[in-house]
């Protein structure tokens, strides 16, 4: 099992970053019912883990009990009948799901899925809550019919389900779902707070952290707290004993977006685009993030760029990133990123050298 899995707080007592944010949460299940809560922040700031540790203190044990179906709805929509298809985690007690991978049949998700928790809805027995939890990732990736969808049926249904919902960033989530929503702000942790975590998961593994290298982990980490204890253990592999002045290894996938910059920087054609488009194919069927990618590629084409075209090259990324999170296809977009980064470039290379 990966340490950020074996290590991941089981309780909101157990929480060591964000301690103030657990407490609170403890504090509101105990006092009172639930809310709908959104839980919003940098990825790899911890919110998943205290989702997890919320469920835990909501419904006990049995919440860590889960299983993952793939689960298949036949859905009514209007002159035809869709089947859609999603990954889901559920317990007894609650669901979680990432609506926004059906793309745009997200609205139809949302609501046969809410609707049929609802029905089924858990008796109040013993003491225990009376309500399920529906958990839904990436609401910032929602279309604007499934929040509008969403908004309604989390009204309708309120009494018997309750929503906690997770993104990065609250701009892209409506007015009408935050105002009905706790809304939850998770800072990415500070350089001290990932040392703490990684000397408190080197104390279990019983191994000797040099203090300047959990710094320098930390460091690279960009303040991503799950990026840094995946860094310690992929260098626990690599190498131990840990010395001062040991290599952390980039992941594999940014090696590959520097090989992608490197392409596009040696061969401005129909052929090196094709190229690049099939290696920028395979980090997106490898689940990394469409932004990720563009920013990433960015970063590594400026290092090398003349600084006469840093503006101009920035200026389309953004644009190309801004039409991407637009549309669906995020592969159409990166690809019109590289080939319009290619003509420029070309352009520059003919008029400077000739």
């Amino acid at each position: 099992m990966l340490w950020v899995d074996k290590y991941r707080p089981k309780s909101l007592d157990k929480v060591i970053v964000h301690e103030d944010i657990a407490q609170n949460l403890k504090k509101l299940v105990t006092e009172q019912d639930c809310p709908h809560l959104l839980f919003y922040g940098p990825s790899g700031s911890g919110k998943k883990t205290l989702i997890i540790a919320l469920l835990k203190q909501i419904f006990g044990a049995s919440a860590e009990k889960v299983k993952v179906e793939n689960r298949s709805w036949k859905v009514d929509a209007g002159s035809r009948t869709l089947d859609l298809e999603l990954t889901t985690l559920s317990s007894t007690n609650h669901v979680e799901l990432t609506p926004s991978d059906a793309g745009f049949q997200d609205r139809y998700i949302v609501q046969e899925i809410i609707k049929e928790m609802a029905k089924n809805r858990p008796i109040d027995t013993k003491g225990k809550k009376g309500y399920k939890v529906l958990v839904l990732n990436e609401v910032d990736k929602l279309s604007r019919e499934a929040q509008h969808s969403l908004r309604r049926t989390m009204e309708k249904y309120s009494s018997s389900c309750r929503l906690i919902l997770c993104c990065n960033s609250s701009s892209k989530v409506t007015e009408a779902i935050k105002s009905r929503c706790l809304n939850v702000r998770i800072n990415a942790p500070s350089q001290e707070e990932i040392m703490k975590v990684l000397e408190f998961i080197a104390k279990k593994e019983s191994l000797q952290l040099p203090q300047g290298f959990a710094a320098r982990i930390a460091e690279k980490s960009n303040r991503s707290l799950r990026r840094a204890i995946l860094s310690l253990e992929t260098c626990r592999v690599q190498n131990y004993p840990f010395t001062g002045n040991q290599v952390i290894s980039p992941m594999d996938w940014e090696e590959y977006v520097v090989e992608i910059a490197t392409d596009m920087m040696k061969e401005q054609s129909p052929k090196g685009l094709f190229q690049v488009r099939g290696k920028v194919y395979e980090l997106l069927v490898n689940c990394i993030p469409p932004e990720v990618i563009l920013k990433k590629l960015l970063h590594e084409l400026l290092k090398r760029l003349d600084p006469d075209l840093k503006l101009e090259v920035c200026h389309w990324a953004a644009y190309y990133e801004h039409r991407m999170r637009l549309g669906q296809k995020a592969i159409f977009h990166i690809e019109a990123f590289v080939a319009k980064f290619m003509s420029i470039y070309k352009n520059f290379l003919i008029s400077t050298f000739g």
